[in-house]
C-alpha cells in the first residue's frame, strides 16, 4: 500500500500502482468526470500514470491552469491526427498549448487556408466523439530517430537529436503518434467544442533563415456553452482592439518611413501619455523619488559590464560607431545601467539611502517584424522606470512601498482583478542567471515575505525570474477577462556588484547597496494599449485627452463656439471645436464614436443667452446651462473622481 496526501492535508491509502484517475473515482464519480490532470510530487502528469510510492497529489479540473494545459495540449494532438488523415504526407513541427488554446506548426504537401478550417474542425469533432484513448510509451532515442526517419519527418528528427536517451516518450491517439512529454487527457472524449481560429506563417524554430511553416491556431472546451462565451468575448475584443481604437481616437500611428515597431504619438495620444506621466510623477513625488534623465545611447562596455549585452545582445540593434570608428555605442536597451552610473558619480553614505531614481526612459530592443503587434510589441518604448538603492535593513520596507504604488495605480484605473506572480529562478538551470546562491535566496525570500504581508493573491513561477534577480509581476484581468502583465518589481543584488556600487556604513566601512527595479506601468506603450482595450476607449474624465468638444450648428456660430472653447480651456478644461462643414447630426455621431465625455451644441439661442446645450457620453441630452455652470459641473466631476482615488 502507498499513502497519498491531498492538498488539505488528508491522507488515504491505496494499492501500489493506483492511478490518479482511480483516486478521483474513489472520491466521487462526478470528480472523475471533471478531472483532467494531476500533480504528483510537484510534477504534472497523466491521470493514467501509475503511482508507485507515497505521494502528494493534487487533482486538476478545468478551472486550474494545469487542467487547461493538458486539455489544450491533447487538443493539439487531435488537430494533428485530423490533419494527417486529411493531408497524407504532412510533416509536423511543434504543437504546444498556449494561454488561450493551442497551435500546431505543419509542413503540408498542399497549402492549407482559412477556407479549410471548417473541414478540419469537422474531422476533429468526429475523432473526439470516438473517445480515443491517449496512451504514453517510453522509447529509446534510437527507436525514436528510426521512427521519424522512416516517416520522412525531418522536423521531429531534429528535435529528437537534441534529446537525451531515456527521456523520450511517444503519445498515441487513434492512428496518430507524436513525440511528446505530456501530460494529456485520458481520452479525446473530454473535448466537446472545437474552434480553429486562424492560420499564420511561422519560421521553423523561430529562425527566419529556416523554412516557413503553417501555424494553425485553435481552442477547445469541455462544453459548447463555454465556446459560445469565448467567441462572444473575441467579438468584443475586436471592438476593443487598441489598434482600431488608436486610429479612431487619433492617438497614435505607424509610418514605414520611420520604421516598423516605432510608434508615432499624435497630439491626443501625447496628451493622454502626458496625463499618465503627470499622475505617476505626483505619486512618486509623495514616495520620495527623484527624477533623472539619461541618454538614448550608451557605450557598449556599459552593457557588457551590466551583463545585458551577453544576455540580450542578439536582441539589440547593431552597434553605432563614431565617424572615426574609435567608439562603439548601443541604442539603450535598459535604463538600469545608466542609473547605476548616476549612483556612482559621487560617494554615498548610509544616511543617503534609500535613493530612488525615476525616469520615463525610452529604450530600444529588436523584435522580428512578424512579432510586432500595435503598441504591445514594439521596437522602441518608454518605461516608467525607477531604481531604488537601499541598505539590507531597508529592502523589505521599500519593496512593500512599491507594492503600495502598484495597487494605487490599479485602483485608480479600475484594474480590480489581478494576481501577483512571484517569478523565481529555475533551480535546475542556474547557468541562465548571474549572482551567488546566497544573494538569490535573500532576494527571493524578501519578495515572498513582502507579498505575504500585503496579503496579495499570488502564484509562484519557477524559471521566470530576470537573469539578475527574482521579481514580482502583476497579472491583470481586463474588463472582458483577458490576462495582461502590468507592472513589475525586481530585487537585484548583482548589478551593484558588477558596477562596484558602495556606501559608507555607520561603521565607516564600505558596504554594497541592494537595487530594486520597478515599473508600475511596465511601458507607456503597452500600458496605453491595455488601458484602451480595458476601457473600450472610454477614459475617466480626469484622464481623457479631450474632455469637451463644442459643436456649432452652422458656420455662423463658429466664433461663439471658439469663445466657449477658449473659456473652458482657461478653466483648465480640455476643449476643442468641431467646425467642420457637416450637419450637426453627423458631428454628434462622429464625436460620440470618439468617446468624448461632453458634447456642447451651440446655435442662435445659445449664442444669444450665453449658454451651451449639453450632451453626456452614454447618457444623451442634459439640457442647457451657462458656460460658468458647465465649467463648474466638469470641475466638480473631476474633483469627485480624484477624491475617490484618494480614499
Amino acid at each position: 500500500m502507498i499513502k497519498v496526501t491531498f492538498p488539505d492535508g488528508g491522507i488515504r491509502e491505496y494499492a501500489e500502482g493506483t492511478t490518479a484517475m482511480q483516486i478521483a473515482e474513489s472520491i466521487s464519480p462526478r470528480l472523475a468526470q471533471e478531472v483532467l490532470a494531476a500533480t504528483v510530487n510537484g510534477k504534472v502528469s497523466d491521470l493514467n500514470m501509475p503511482i508507485t510510492a507515497d505521494a502528494q497529489i493534487k487533482l486538476h479540473k478545468w478551472d486550474d491552469d494545469e487542467g487547461k494545459h493538458a486539455f489544450w495540449h491533447s487538443s493539439s494532438h487531435l488537430l494533428a491526427e485530423a490533419l494527417e488523415a486529411l493531408y497524407p504526407g504532412i510533416k509536423f513541427g511543434i504543437g504546444p498549448s498556449i494561454e488561450n488554446g493551442f497551435y500546431y506548426d505543419v509542413d503540408s504537401p498542399v497549402p492549407i487556408t482559412e477556407a479549410d478550417l471548417p473541414k478540419i474542425e469537422k474531422k476533429m469533432e468526429e475523432l473526439a466523439r470516438s473517445k480515443e484513448t491517449i496512451t504514453r510509451r517510453e522509447v529509446s532515442k534510437a527507436e525514436a530517430l528510426d521512427t521519424y526517419t522512416k516517416k520522412g519527418d525531418e522536423y521531429k528528427v531534429e528535435l529528437i537529436s537534441a534529446l537525451e536517451d531515456g527521456t523520450i516518450s511517444f503519445y498515441t491517439n487513434g492512428n496518430f503518434t507524436d513525440l511528446c512529454r505530456g501530460p494529456h487527457l485520458p481520452h479525446t472524449g473530454f473535448i466537446k467544442a472545437i474552434k480553429l481560429t486562424s492560420i499564420a506563417g511561422a519560421y521553423w524554430r523561430g529562425d527566419e533563415h529556416n523554412k516557413m511553416l503553417t501555424r494553425i491556431y485553435g481552442i477547445t472546451f469541455p462544453k459548447k456553452s463555454m465556446l459560445d462565451e469565448y467567441l462572444a468575448m473575441l467579438e468584443e475584443a475586436k471592438k476593443r482592439d487598441h489598434r482600431k481604437l488608436g486610429k479612431e481616437l487619433e492617438l497614435f500611428c505607424f509610418s514605414p518611413r520611420v520604421g516598423a515597431g516605432l510608434p508615432l504619438w499624435l497630439p491626443k495620444g501625447a496628451a493622454l501619455r502626458d496625463r499618465l506621466e503627470h499622475f505617476l510623477r505626483n505619486v512618486q513625488k509623495q514616495y520620495g523619488y527623484q527624477q533623472v534623465i539619461t541618454p538614448h545611447i550608451g557605450m557598449k562596455d556599459l552593457y557588457v559590464t551590466s551583463g545585458h549585452y551577453a544576455k540580450y545582445g542578439k536582441d539589440s540593434f547593431q552597434p553605432i560607431h563614431t565617424p572615426d570608428d574609435s567608439e562603439e555605442f548601443l541604442l539603450k536597451p535598459m535604463n538600469c545601467p545608466h542609473h547605476c552610473e548616476i549612483y556612482r558619480w559621487k560617494p554615498r553614505s548610509y544616511k543617503d539611502l534609500p535613493l530612488r531614481f525615476a525616469e520615463f526612459g525610452t529604450v530600444y530592443r529588436y523584435e522580428q517584424s512578424g512579432e510586432l503587434h500595435g503598441l504591445t510589441r514594439v521596437r522602441g518604448f518608454t518605461q516608467d522606470d525607477a531604481h531604488i538603492f537601499c541598505r539590507p535593513d531597508q529592502l523589505k520596507d521599500e519593496f512593500m512601498k512599491v507594492i503600495d504604488i502598484v495597487l494605487y495605480i490599479f485602483k485608480t484605473l479600475s484594474f480590480d482583478q489581478f494576481t501577483a506572480q512571484i517569478s523565481l529562478r529555475d533551480p535546475n538551470n542556474k547557468e541562465k542567471y548571474i549572482g551567488s546562491d546566497e544573494n538569490w535566496h535573500k532576494a527571493e525570500s524578501a519578495i515572498i515575505e513582502a507579498a505575504a504581508e500585503k496579503g496579495l493573491p499570488t502564484v509562484v513561477e519557477l524559471g521566470e525570474a530576470a537573469f539578475y534577480g527574482p521579481k514580482l509581476d502583476f497579472m491583470v484581468k481586463d474588463a472582458i477577462g483577458r490576462k495582461w502583465q502590468l507592472g513589475t518589481i525586481q530585487v537585484d543584488y548583482n548589478l551593484p556588484e558588477r558596477f562596484d556600487l558602495t556606501y559608507k556604513g555607520s561603521d565607516d566601512k564600505q558596504h554594497r547597496p541592494i537595487m530594486i527595479h520597478r515599473a508600475p506601468f511596465g511601458s507607456m506603450e503597452r500600458f496605453v494599449a491595455v488601458l484602451l482595450e480595458h476601457t473600450g476607449g472610454k477614459f475617466p474624465l480626469w484622464l481623457s485627452p479631450e474632455q469637451v468638444v463644442v459643436l456649432p450648428i452652422s458656420e455662423k456660430f463658429n466664433e461663439y463656439a471658439q469663445n466657449v472653447s477658449d473659456f473652458l480651456n482657461n478653466c483648465d478644461i480640455r476643449a476643442q471645436v468641431d467646425d467642420r462643414n457637416e450637419k450637426i447630426g453627423r458631428k454628434i455621431r462622429d464625436n460620440e464614436l470618439k468617446r468624448i465625455p461632453f458634447l456642447l451644441i451651440v446655435g442662435e439661442k445659445e449664442q444669444q443667452e450665453g449658454q451651451v446645450s449639453v450632451r453626456v457620453q452614454g447618457e444623451g441630452d442634459k439640457g442647457s446651462m451657462s458656460q460658468q455652470e458647465f465649467a463648474a459641473l466638469v470641475t466638480e466631476s473631476v474633483k469627485k473622481e480624484v477624491e475617490a482615488l484618494n480614499k
